[in-house]
């Protein structure tokens, strides 16, 4: 940003291209005040008299040193007092002598009175508008208020000119967004008081090493809901607004908490490092990138600071390089959005630098931002994205889908640009946890509860082939994590996604023998990536492998069920499909995607995932709504053949997912099946019910234990995974010493191991 400060003279100005906005660029460099509009009456002069100039410009913003910028309705305001100071200074019949007839130069009192208009019209409009439309208003109830004692019929004409002259310019002023905004506040209005503009015009400050815009103060009249911090330098605040029904999640970086010593620094070496540009391959390792660039901003921040004289601890070395970080080879401000945990998706819509970014909130739904990205960002953004996946963003193909990876968190990016999108650059990013959800964690989050929980995971350790379904921010991808970490160590584990969303990375660190496959997007033709098609037939001879795919999206979807057919007897096969009940998931697999009706018979279990919405529309819960088997006598349609059975049904009375009478009572044949793979349980109901109801109570356990001793790490991936592992060594154990699975030992012998641990944490 400060390359292009330069192109502007001081004192001079430049018009800019922003999407489809006009943005004038006015250099204050070497001004000795500060450029504001609301506080300097020479600024506002200086403002109007260019924007006569350019009637067209959308955002004015001075440069000096930080960036001062005026909002769109800000900058109209200006606008309209620059079309109305250069109408009456073009149009003769307005505001001339002439105006007022040919005896007006004998007119001596009404010639002093019109150079007081003229005064007023050519000085004040521009410097003070409100005080000029005061001093009009005044002028008018004076000679209103005078008597024309006056017989000379030239006289009296020339007055009732001047009178429809005044009237004129009054109505004039009225017409003006600012004078109406101000009607109710210039009672009593003293010429040259500036208090009244800081009612409508307040510049963003930013520092000029940013190009997206970050509205700072809060916003007018609106209510604070709740502020809570992202990390010790940046705190949220969410708002309620009083004319939008969305709330404003608004962020104040450490970028506008720093003093002027240290964003001193910060430019200076944002300056030098912005000459190092990352060579391509570089970007392949974006970890490594960091760290290297890192190392280089420490020591370039000790070496500035040491010249200018200015301390810094190691805590400011470390706050300023992350800055300098995200604003060169970083993603600027959307790193600290997806850093807050509570973000679950963000928007960035075209055009860029007019409209904010937006994003999802876990407590507040859908929030407008105060960031506003500009295009200069959204652009390095798009090029970097494409390093990162090797895929292209072009015309040809104007659809990209990758994944980000930053230090505190992960997501999902899809952009789209032109044509597609004919107006530049749109991006979606869906905010993942840092690490993996778990089944505890979704009891506690009441998407189901322990009953549901124990399903699934007898259902996973069983082999079963499940599809997870739902409409879009259902959590299916979220819930097929959480059915992934309910699979054994022991297991190997093999996933196919076009972009890496399940957590393959954290389950690798948790010591599973897991291989992520990455194939080529749906979307995409050509290129050098494997087809989701064959990136599943190639994980069939990779060996013995519970085979997980991220998003069931196209013709792959034959290819899983080969998968299914042939692994469903000895591994696990699962994923993810748009739809948002069994049948739907029916219709899309066999009519949109082709797959043959009789391969459909492989699925065992298809669990639906649904966002259901409060009766005001303003909140939003995810729930499972179905858990569904399916049953393999049918012909022609599974929907009236009856071979969707739900064992458990959402009840929105209760809020909560209950038991059918077909899951109680025995009657699933997915699960006798699966108890006939098993001595002890084969034609025993009982037995497997008993199994369901164990599992259900230890994820209850942990749950309520979490919460009695204030520990969420409990119900983290790191936690479930021992505790699962326990309960299987506890149950082989038993197995071996009582000849039969004991439930109700075992439950105890488990909840033994969980006091030692939470004993363990507490003198820890």
């Amino acid at each position: 940003m400060a390359d292009e400060n330069t192109k502007v003279p001081p004192g001079g100005y430049q018009i800019v291209k922003e999407g489809n906005e006009d943005i004038m660029r006015v250099n204050y460099e070497q001004a000795p005040y500060s450029p504001s509009v609301e506080d300097n009456a020479m600024v506002m002069m200086d403002a109007i008299d260019k924007l006569a100039e350019n009637p067209s410009v959308a955002r004015l913003i001075f440069l000096q040193r930080r960036f001062y910028e005026y909002s769109y309705e800000q900058t109209q305001m200006l606008v309209e007092v620059a079309n109305l100071y250069s109408y009456l200074i073009k149009s003769k019949k307005v505001l001339s002598p002439d105006s007022l007839g040919a005896s007006f130069e004998n007119q001596g009192t009404l010639a002093e009175r019109y150079a007081v208009i003229h005064s007023i019209v050519f000085e004040l409009l521009r410097s003070d508008p409100l005080g000029a439309y005061v001093e009009i208003k005044r002028v008018l109830r004076a000679e209103l208020a005078k008597q024309d004692a006056t017989k000379e019929p030239r006289q009296r004409d020339s007055r009732e000119i001047f009178l429809g002259l005044l009237k004129a310019i009054l109505t004039m002023f009225e017409e003006m967004k600012i004078v109406k905004a101000a009607s109710q506040y210039l009672a009593g209005y003293n010429i040259g008081d500036r208090s009244i503009y800081k009612i409508f015009f307040r510049a963003v400050i930013a520092p000029d090493f940013m190009f997206t815009r970050v509205m700072a103060n809060p916003p007018m009249g609106g209510e604070e809901m709740e502020v809570y911090s992202i990390d010790k330098d940046t705190s949220v605040t969410i708002f309620r607004v009083p004319d939008d029904i969305k709330f404003l999640y608004h962020m104040t970086p450490p970028e506008f908490t720093i003093s002027e010593d240290k964003y001193a620094l910060v430019d200076m070496a944002k300056t030098v490092l912005s000459e190092h540009k990352p060579k391509e391959d570089q970007f392949l390792d974006p970890h490594k990138l960091r760290n290297t660039f890192s190392n280089i901003g420490k020591d370039l921040l000790r070496e500035l600071a040491e010249a200018q004289n200015v301390e810094l601890s190691m805590k400011d070395i470390k706050l300023l390089t992350e800055i300098i970080i995200r604003h060169t080879i970083g993603f600027g401000f959307m790193e600290l959005i997806l850093k807050d945990p509570r973000v679950q998706d963000v928007q960035i819509n075209s055009p860029n630098g007019e409209v904010p970014i937006f994003v999802l909130h876990e407590t507040f739904g859908n929030c407008t931002t105060n960031l506003i990205p500009a295009r200069t960002d959204t652009e390095s953004w798009a090029s970097k994205f494409r390093l990162l996946s090797g895929r292209p963003l072009d015309e040809a193909n104007p659809i990209l889908d990758t994944e980000l990876h930053l230090p505190n968190s992960t997501s999902r990016v899809s952009m789209i640009t032109k044509p597609l999108n004919p107006f530049g650059l749109a991006f979606s990013f869906r905010r993942h946890r840092d690490e993996p959800w778990t089944l505890p964690l979704f009891v506690k989050n009441r998407m189901l509860n322990p009953l549901a929980a124990g399903l699934i995971s007898f259902l996973v350790d069983g082999t079963r082939t499940l599809l997870v379904a739902g409409t879009r921010s259902s959590g299916k991808t979220s819930l097929l994590g959480a059915c992934m970490i309910e699979i054994m160590r022991k297991n190997r584990i093999l996933t196919v996604e076009d972009t890496l969303e399940l957590p393959t990375e954290a389950m690798r660190k948790l010591n599973y023998d897991i291989q992520p496959l990455k194939v080529r997007a749906a979307l995409m033709e050509g290129g050098t990536e494997m087809s989701a098609a064959e990136g599943i037939r190639t994980s069939l001879r990779m060996g013995n492998s519970a085979l997980i795919i991220g998003e069931v999206r196209s013709k792959e979807a034959i290819a899983l069920y080969e998968a299914m057919r042939i692994g469903a007897m000895a591994n696990t096969v699962a994923g993810t499909i748009h739809g948002d009940s069994p049948y739907g998931v029916y219709d899309r697999v066999v009519n949109d995607l082709g797959v043959p009706k009789t391969s459909f018979k492989a699925t065992d279990i298809i669990i639906v995932a649904n966002p259901l919405k409060s009766p005001d529309g303003l909140h939003t819960w995810r729930r499972i709504t179905q858990i569904t088997e399916v049953r393999k006598e049918w012909e022609e349609d599974p929907m009236t053949e009856g071979a969707f059975v739900d064992l458990m049904r959402y009840n929105s009375q209760t809020d909560q997912l209950e038991p059918t009478p077909e899951l109680i009572n025995g009657e699933s044949e997915i699960l006798k099946a699966l108890g006939a793979n098993v001595k002890e349980w084969t034609g025993n109901w009982d037995a497997i019910w008993d199994n369901i109801m164990l599992r259900a109570d230890i994820k209850k356990l942990i749950v309520d234990y979490a919460a009695r001793t204030k520990n969420p790490l409990m119900l983290e991936a790191k936690f479930v995974i021992q505790a699962n592992d326990v309960f299987h060594r506890i149950s082989e154990q038993i197995l071996e010493e009582a000849g039969h699975i004991d439930t109700k030992k075992i439950l105890f012998e488990w909840e033994e191991w969980l006091k030692k641990e939470v004993r363990k944490h507490q003198m820890e």
